[in-house]
């Protein structure tokens, strides 16, 4: 029911609304499982990149949004459900491996699976190093990789604010990436880094972001 009305009421709003650019949506599988790499610029790539794919997009979201009380509770989790959010707890490494494995979960369901190779957001625009959580889970489930660029997020919520703003937006989905000669060798991290590596490079040629040889690390509280 949230799918439908994703479908039939949230795209057509946010396309009328925010009129993206969208390219390259012929190179998303309709169907199998698929994992969609993105670079990270704003909270709301979570919003844009399901709202402008051809298909039901999955990522991660924090429990807290959907566990709230009273009407703002039940918005909230209406709203993340029916964009395809699933609740991980997130902070430890155990949660760290559970959030993985849900993801596993997901992809052999033959359901398409939104990521952030880089972690968090890039405060400065740069395009960070790649984790190699991408890598575990195409090796693992043996599915293709299509790497994403997201230009203009940041300008709709910048970081701080609390109300979207109409500006422009534009989403690239780049040609999918198949690692069938590395399949099951999720264990070896030299196989992890060529991988991750390869999407990270697929992202810059599509975003044209400069890229930095360091992991972007979530800012520590003064």
């Amino acid at each position: 029911m949230l799918d439908l009305a994703t479908r039939l009421v949230l795209k057509p709003l946010a396309r009328g609304i925010w009129r993206p650019t969208i390219e390259g949506i012929e190179n998303v599988p309709r169907k199998g499982g698929v994992i969609l790499a993105s670079n990270h610029l704003s909270f709301i790539d979570s919003v844009v990149i399901p709202l402008t794919a051809p298909r039901r997009v999955h990522f991660l979201a924090k429990a807290e949004y959907f566990t709230g009380s009273g009407l703002k509770g039940a918005l909230s989790r209406g709203f993340f459900e029916g964009i395809g959010a699933v609740p991980v707890e997130r902070g430890t490494y155990r949660s760290a491996q559970a959030s993985l494995e849900r993801a596993l979960e997901i992809l052999e369901d033959g359901k398409a699976f939104g990521i952030y190779p880089e972690g968090t957001r890039s405060l400065d625009g740069r395009l960070y190093r790649g984790k190699t959580g991408v890598a575990w889970l195409a090796l693992t489930a043996g599915v293709p990789v299509v790497p994403v660029a997201l230009e203009g997020p940041e300008q709709i919520l910048p970081i701080g604010k609390r109300l979207p703003r109409v500006k422009k937006v534009t989403v690239r989905f780049g040609e999918p990436l198949h690692f069938d000669e590395l399949h099951g060798q999720a264990r070896s991290l030299k196989a992890r880094r060529h991988v991750t590596d390869e999407v990270m490079a697929a992202i810059q040629r599509l975003s044209g972001q400069e890229f930095v040889e360091t992991y972007n690390e979530v800012p520590k509280a003064a």
